[in-house]
Parts: structure tokens; C-alpha cells; sequence
């Protein structure tokens, strides 16, 4: 299993479609005892939350956010996680919005910060 996701600081490789998450999103990761949980915001995303749980390198959540023109959507994720060569962590994620039409595959990777 790859190692715990807690304080991890993790951002797109790339942007998805307007009004969504993209390279200038954030999201800082907790994880204990099976749960993990994150806030996030940049770019679109004035705040967004997830929670939900993980087995092994599979995380299985629901995401809630709130975009910059005042709208709020959720939606149902499960990742793989991977550990890159670097040692940096990977999430692979399929996701579907649950409150609104759409669905879509994005990749996560880990942050160095300085």
C-alpha cells in the first residue's frame, strides 16, 4: 500500500472543463483509520470538501464545492493510488457528478512545495 495521504498537498496535472477543478486547485488531504478527507479551492473552486474512505490504494468519496460564479455542485469519486518513482504520490480518479450531467477520468499528483 502506498504511504498515508495525511498533510499531503496534492493539485491536477491538468484543467478539466470550465467551472471545474484545474492545475491552480489545491487539495490538502487528511487520512486516519481507513477515512480520509480534504478541503480544496483555486482556479473555479472558491472552497470545495471531500470525504470518504479508503481500502488498500483505493479511495472511495463524495466531493461538494462552490464555484466563483456562486453555484455548488457534488459528485461520487473513486482513485487508485499510485506511488511515482519520485516518491510522490498519484491519485487516479473516475468521478461523476451527481448533481448535474457529466462525468470524466483526472489524475492528482502530489505537490513539492519551495
Amino acid at each position: 500500500m502506498a504511504r498515508s495521504l495525511d498533510g499531503l498537498l496534492l493539485s491536477p496535472v491538468a484543467d478539466q472543463a470550465p467551472g471545474q477543478v484545474g492545475t491552480r486547485t489545491r487539495f490538502s488531504y487528511h487520512e486516519k483509520d481507513g477515512e480520509i478527507w480534504a478541503e480544496y479551492a483555486g482556479g473555479d473552486v472558491v472552497r470545495g470538501h471531500l470525504v470518504g474512505t479508503r481500502e488498500g490504494d483505493r479511495l472511495d468519496f463524495r466531493y461538494v464545492q462552490l464555484k466563483v460564479d456562486g453555484t455548488t455542485s457534488s459528485g461520487h469519486c473513486v482513485s487508485s493510488v499510485v506511488e511515482l518513482a519520485d516518491g510522490r504520490v498519484r491519485l487516479e480518479e473516475t468521478w461523476e457528478w451527481e448533481s448535474q450531467e457529466g462525468s470524466g477520468t483526472s489524475v492528482v499528483e502530489e505537490v513539492n512545495e519551495g
